[in-house]
């Protein structure tokens, strides 16, 4: 049985969150970065994380979000994981796990060499890294973006100090080559499941899950 667990983000509708788990994802995300098709507010987001069935991760994708916003989120959503989609420092992930006694997940774009390089600095203070394609400079988004970055890059990443996730451009045709190039455990899909930005497609949200391996609930 494979052991690839995928990831759902930008999920906003209780069929939604159905589809993922009837799937087998193992994470949902729900996205609060108001800018995105995706988003959600807090109190949407609240009523779907109290819906949401036993087993499945929720994790809430911020961009360079302050402790205000943060706090707001964390009182009113049950939670079991931040994802931080800006450009926070090391020290700034350390600072929301302390403060929140959550996991937190760092996403970091990657186009070039440089890119991967920079993942180390982070091995130490996330519990996970998500490797996402680095948005065009003309983006809106910083991801979510349907981009696909060289898989290659990542055979230079010889040893991860911590689990980490691919991301990008990730589509129910592409994935199981994805994970073949780059040996991926972990796979995240926003855009790849979905039939119009925002407005996801069960059958996608399933041929995801089927083609990246992972077994249905």
């Amino acid at each position: 049985m494979s052991d690839i667990r995928v990831k759902i983000c930008g999920l906003k509708t209780q069929q939604d969150i159905t589809a993922a788990a009837e799937a087998g994802a193992a994470y949902i995300g729900f996205n609060f970065f108001p800018k995105s098709p995706r988003s959600v507010t807090i109190q949407e987001a609240a009523v779907l994380a109290a819906e949401t069935p036993m087993g499945l991760c929720k994790v809430a994708l911020t961009v360079n979000a302050d402790n205000d916003t943060l706090d707001a989120i964390n009182a009113a959503v049950p939670l079991d994981m931040l994802q931080l989609h800006g450009q926070e420092s090391p020290e700034r992930v350390a600072e929301v796990k302390a403060r929140y006694g959550l996991p937190v997940m760092k996403v970091l774009g990657v186009s070039n060499a440089e890119d991967i390089q920079r993942i180390e600095a982070y091995e130490t203070v996330a519990d996970q890294i998500l490797v996402d394609a680095k948005a065009p400079k003309d983006a809106v988004l910083p991801g979510g973006n349907g981009v696909v970055f060289d898989w290659r890059l990542l055979a230079q990443k010889k040893y991860w100090r911590t689990p980490w996730m691919l991301a990008g451009g990730l589509t129910p045709e592409n994935v199981a080559e994805a994970i073949r190039v780059t040996g991926a455990r972990q796979v995240d899909v926003a855009s790849g499941a979905e039939r119009t930005p925002g407005d996801k497609d069960p059958a996608r949200i399933k041929a995801f899950c089927m083609a990246a391996g992972t077994p249905r609930r």
